[in-house]
C-alpha cells in the first residue's frame, strides 16, 4: 500500500523537522520544501535518519514539494508567509488540504518573540485563506506544540493539539495527521477566525518556556 504524502514548505526549520520527525516515524512519505534545494536534499536525509526505521523522506524546491502533496504544511515564519504562499500558490493541487502553522511573532520586526502582531485579515491563517483563495482547504493547526518537544522522538508530545478551519472534511484529515503523534489529542477549535487566539497562545506559551526552561503544552480538560 502506498504511504501517504506529507510536503512540509519551511521544513528545513525546527518546528517543520519536528513535525516531519513525527510523520516520518508513523509511515508518512515525507517531502521537506525548501528554497533552497541542497538544504532541503540535507534536512531531509538528517530527518531519514533520526526517524529511522523505513521512514521515507526526500528534497524539493518549494514549487516542487507543493504540487507532489496532498497534503501541505507551511512552517516558515511569518515574515515569509506571504511570499512563500505566493510562491507555491499556484503549484498547489485543487482540493488539497493545507495546514498553517505560522505565528505572527514580533521578532518578525525586530520585537520580542513573547508578543504577538496585528494581523490585518486577523490571523496569519486567515492571511494565507485570502491570499490562497478557494484553491486549497486552510486548517490552522500545531502552534503550540513545541519544536523541542516535537524532536524528543523517545518522549509523548503530551500536547492537545487546537485545530481551526471551516470545512468538516478538513477537519477530519487533519485529525489524523494529530492522533499520528504519540500523545498529542485532537481539539476542534471552532472556525478559522478562531486561530486569532489560538495564534496568540504560541506566544504565551514561548515565555513560559523561557522562564521555566522546559517545553511546554496545552490541555484541554473536560473534552
Amino acid at each position: 500500500m502506498a504511504r501517504e504524502r506529507i510536503s512540509i514548505i519551511g521544513g528545513s526549520g525546527d518546528q517543520g523537522k519536528g513535525l516531519a520527525l513525527r510523520w516520518a516515524r508513523a509511515g508518512y512519505e515525507i517531502i521537506i520544501g525548501s528554497r533552497d534545494h541542497e538544504r532541503a536534499v540535507a534536512a531531509a536525509d538528517d530527518i531519514c535518519q533520526r526517524a529511522g526505521g523505513d521512514a521515507s523522506t526526500s528534497g524539493a524546491i518549494n514549487a516542487d514539494a507543493a504540487r507532489a502533496a496532498p497534503t501541505v504544511v507551511l512552517t516558515v515564519p511569518f515574515a515569509a508567509q506571504a511570499a512563500t504562499l505566493a510562491e507555491i500558490r499556484e503549484h498547489l493541487s485543487p482540493g488539497a488540504l493545507y495546514i498553517d502553522v505560522t505565528v505572527p511573532l514580533a521578532n518578525a520586526v525586530g520585537g520580542k518573540l513573547t508578543q504577538v502582531l496585528g494581523v490585518w485579515d486577523g490571523s496569519a491563517a486567515e492571511q494565507a485563506a485570502r491570499i490562497l483563495g478557494d484553491r486549497v482547504d486552510v486548517i490552522s493547526a500545531f502552534h503550540n506544540a513545541g519544536a523541542g518537544a516535537l524532536q524528543d522522538l523517545e518522549t509523548p508530545l503530551e500536547c492537545d493539539i487546537l485545530v481551526c478551519g471551516n470545512s468538516k472534511s478538513a477537519k477530519e484529515k487533519t485529525r489524523a495527521l494529530v492522533e499520528a503523534i504519540s500523545g498529542s489529542r485532537y481539539v476542534d477549535a471552532g472556525p478559522l477566525s478562531n486561530s486569532r487566539t489560538v495564534e496568540a497562545i504560541t506566544a504565551l506559551l514561548v515565555g513560559i518556556n523561557i522562564r521555566y526552561k522546559t517545553h511546554s503544552g496545552i490541555r484541554i480538560t473536560g473534552v
